[in-house]
């Protein structure tokens, strides 16, 4: 399968997108996750027709996303979903809130699992919950669930647990066995399980992502899946992501959510990523080059930087550096953003134990890659 191959830096100044009008031209944007490639062809195709025809409309039945994600689903993951226990949302966000709402109250405690992506508290806060954390184990690099952290939350009363599978920013893949083990202690329990799948589809090898609700009877009686096809195909703009289901009681909570919640997404971002469940070469190409990147960045730190801490990711375009060797002061990113002229994400913003890490976002070229660590070791002499 060829490489995609990233745009010039030329080329994606103009773009009118977050990561790009941010800051300015002489800051090298390698924060918010967004890529730096072309989009699919068929995805580019379907919206310029819809252009074309005028069909701007609202969003209406869009039945071949729910099916197109079933038979994507099934081909990666061997992960069968029934396309009736699909629902539209405006983003992964939106869902998160929206599908929770039917399960918790003002006041209610929802857990996450620190260093973990910084929407989530977001997410709690416009619940008006509050958030329990159990943070990830750190072996080495490695980052695993503490379950026993998890069932002392679950057992002091988190009513439901926002889960990052796979989880950003520290790429890990949950095993069979983990996801298993914490589904068994939600349902003792009495949580539910928000799982925010939306970095599954980068998965470096397929086989390892295991979907929530693919676990066990138990993850689907307690779970409920949040996903888009944004991440991955590069979409976010286009807002669209899926609340999905495999149980009765679930389900029921799915259907009695407003109507608007699947009115407030986008015609343009459904059909989008309907087509882009279908477009799967694209997919591994776009791995192909960001499995490149993820081993590119780990043979320049050890070149440049040897004592940068830096796990190769399992899922995702999301490097987790540790830069505490470096001695950049309270917060490195904001040290090299003002000094470097490089914007990363704050680690502290994930998780107050990670206040020396940054997220750098590798799904663009390798010259790009290169002068981002330049600016960085010139940060660091």
């Amino acid at each position: 399968m060829a490489k995609i191959s990233a745009l010039s830096l030329a080329k994606l100044q103009p773009r009118r997108s977050a990561k790009w009008r941010e800051y300015g031209t002489e800051v090298l944007p390698l924060f918010v996750a967004e890529m730096d490639f072309e989009i699919a062809q068929p995805i580019r195709d379907v919206l310029g027709e819809m252009v074309k025809g005028s069909d701007t409309g609202y969003l209406g039945p869009i039945p071949e996303l729910a099916i197109n994600l079933a038979k994507f689903a099934k081909a990666r993951w061997g992960w069968e979903i029934d396309p009736g226990q699909v629902f539209v949302a405006t983003d992964v966000g939106v869902g998160m809130v929206e599908i929770a709402r039917t399960v918790v109250n003002p006041g209610d405690s929802i857990m996450i699992n620190s260093p973990v992506y910084h929407n989530m508290n977001n997410w709690i806060s416009e619940l008006k919950c509050k958030s329990y954390d159990a943070p990830l184990v750190k072996n080495g690099l490695h980052y695993t669930l503490d379950l026993d952290a998890v069932e002392r939350g679950y057992a002091a009363g988190v009513k439901a647990h926002f889960l990052c599978s796979p989880h950003n920013p520290v790429g890990t893949v949950f095993t069979r066995e983990e996801l298993s083990t914490l589904a068994n202690l939600a349902k003792k329990y009495g949580v539910t399980v928000f799982s925010d799948e939306i970095h599954a589809p980068l998965t470096y090898d397929a086989k390892q992502f295991v979907p929530f609700l693919a676990v066990s009877e138990s993850a689907r009686e307690v779970g409920i899946c949040v996903t888009a096809a944004s991440k991955t195909w590069n979409l976010a703009g286009l807002k669209c992501a899926t609340i999905i289901t495999a149980h009765p009681k679930q389900l029921e909570r799915a259907k009695s959510m407003p109507m608007a919640v699947h009115y407030r997404a986008s015609l343009f971002g459904a059909v989008a990523s309907a087509t882009a469940y279908e477009c799967n070469d694209w997919l591994d190409s776009a791995l192909e080059t960001m499995e490149s990147n993820r081993r590119f960045i780990k043979k320049l730190l050890d070149e440049k930087l040897p004592t940068v801490g830096y796990r190769i990711p399992d899922s995702s375009y999301l490097a987790w550096l540790d830069l505490t060797s470096l001695n950049l002061g309270e917060n490195p990113a904001e040290f090299l953003l003002e000094t470097g002229k490089v914007a990363f994400n704050s680690g502290i913003s994930f998780g107050p134990e990670s206040g020396q890490f940054v997220r750098l976002n590798f799904a663009t070229s390798e010259e790009i890659i290169e002068e981002a660590v330049k600016r960085i070791v010139s940060c660091a002499k």
